[in-house]
């Protein structure tokens, strides 16, 4: 195989904080990956397809939202995955050095090329970078895959939450995890 050959067969795999609004093009590949994802069976709180309308208004909300941070992980250019940080409100001094990871989700066309590691360590770097210390999310006891990943970047479970979520007939158990990435902060 040439080195052209090579280079055509690997994916450009990018991650990237959205800091304006969402081009109509980006906007239709996260509503389309998140409908897969959805379809997928987890990593978003949609159970059943939304509206797109009501999809779209969603996502341009998290954009216009000043407490939320939209992280997507891109594959050959199209969105395929996201990442929401939730920022501390800023009256909670006490606890403003925590941030919470919701909405984390690669569509199933696009796994196994690491994004979901990728999209971690953005939003990692960019919250200590920030001056924040400590990162928490939740995940469905059923997504196993997500918690290898979070696992192995050293997130440590610190609970559970036996009716967290409703899916149809069966009650699904949260798991709870955080992952301190400034350690000196608390010295």
């Amino acid at each position: 195989m040439t080195e052209s050959q090579l280079q055509k067969d690997t994916p450009d795999l990018s991650v990237e904080l959205m800091q304006e609004a969402l081009s109509p093009q980006d906007l239709n590949d996260l509503c389309d990956a998140t409908d897969a994802a959805i379809e997928g069976g987890g990593g978003f709180g949609w159970t059943e397809l939304p509206a797109r309308d009501s999809l779209e208004r969603y996502w341009q909300g998290v954009i216009a939202a000043p407490t939320r941070l939209l992280f997507v992980a891109r594959l050959d250019g199209t969105i395929c995955g996201t990442t929401q940080v939730v920022l501390p409100p800023g009256n909670n001094e006490a606890q403003g050095h925590v941030v919470h990871l919701t909405t984390n989700f690669v569509a199933p066309w696009a796994r196994s090329y690491g994004l979901a590691r990728l999209l971690l360590e953005a939003v990692e770097e960019h919250c200590l970078k920030n001056g924040y210390a400590v990162i928490n999310l939740d995940v469905r006891e059923t997504m196993d895959r997500a918690i290898e990943v979070y696992q192995g970047l050293g997130y440590e479970k610190f609970g559970e939450h036996p009716y967290s979520v409703k899916v149809g007939n069966d009650t699904i158990k949260s798991l709870y995890y955080y992952k301190i990435i400034n350690p000196d902060f608390f010295k």
